[in-house]
């Protein structure tokens, strides 16, 4: 028995993932298909992309796609390793267009990535505040409350201890700085004790590709909130895409 599918795609700086999901256990039906990001990454040229994976996947229902942007209302207010010709696009219309006219829902990448992990990951069985939480570049960040997702949270850029807590903490200062796991931990610890004094989470996810190697700086933190490695890894993005186009249609709402 088929359950109900969607189609959800994640663009990067340096790829463009999409694939068909499974949204009764968030399983990708058929393996992903991954193009690169085009350079210079405009709108148009990422439209296309877009395009070209619904029609590589055989796929023509509403898509779902993700940003590394703040997205209010479809429009991508922001551009994090993207073409800046992004900051003020119509989003959702212009992949809209590029995919005929079809139903499209637009929204930030960790909170795609939040909203996956909440539902399917290492979040799915606790209930209250969940913040995910992505360390790379920078630091990515999503807040849910009894799956409930806070859109467009950027606690990457929060002051802490006077500098931005993802110079601080993100896994490219570890890299860039040549920390060891136990300095960069202390680094991420104190970050994780700003957020939980504003928010009194429940669970910290931690996200991104250092996420796995967790048993060599989770153990280290020392903050008082839980802190589990993610458990979709780069899946979490294309399946939380995939969830938010079949949210919109679910309430009745224009994706």
């Amino acid at each position: 028995m088929v359950g109900i599918r969607g189609f959800g795609v994640d663009v990067g700086g340096s790829g463009i993932k999409g694939a068909l999901v499974d949204l009764e256990t968030g399983e990708l039906v058929e393996e992903r298909i991954k193009i690169a990001t085009p350079h210079p990454s405009t709108p148009d040229a990422v439209a296309a992309t877009v395009a070209e994976i619904a029609a590589r996947a055989g796929w023509d229902g509403p898509v779902g796609v993700t940003l590394p942007s703040v997205v209010t209302n479809g429009i991508a207010r922001t551009a994090a390793n993207i073409d800046e010709s992004w900051i003020g696009t119509d989003a959702r219309t212009l992949f809209s267009t590029a995919l005929g006219g079809r139903a499209v829902t637009v929204l930030n990448d960790a909170d795609a990535a939040g909203l996956a992990e909440d539902r399917y990951g290492a979040g799915k069985d606790v209930d209250g505040v969940v913040v995910l939480l992505t360390f790379g570049t920078g630091i990515g960040s999503a807040v849910l409350h009894n799956g409930v997702l806070l859109p467009n949270t950027e606690f990457g850029h929060m002051e802490v201890d006077g500098m931005e807590a993802e110079h601080r903490a993100a896994s490219s200062v570890k890299d860039t700085k040549s920390l060891s796991y136990k300095e960069w931990a202390a680094e991420v610890t104190r970050v994780l004790c700003r957020f939980e004094d504003l928010l009194w989470p429940d669970l910290f996810i931690a996200g991104g590709g250092i996420s796995r190697k967790h048993e060599k700086w989770i153990p280290r933190l020392e903050n008082r909130t839980p802190v589990v490695p993610a458990t979709l890894l780069n899946t979490a993005g294309i399946v939380g895409a995939a969830m938010a186009t079949q949210n919109s249609l679910e309430k009745g709402i224009a994706p």
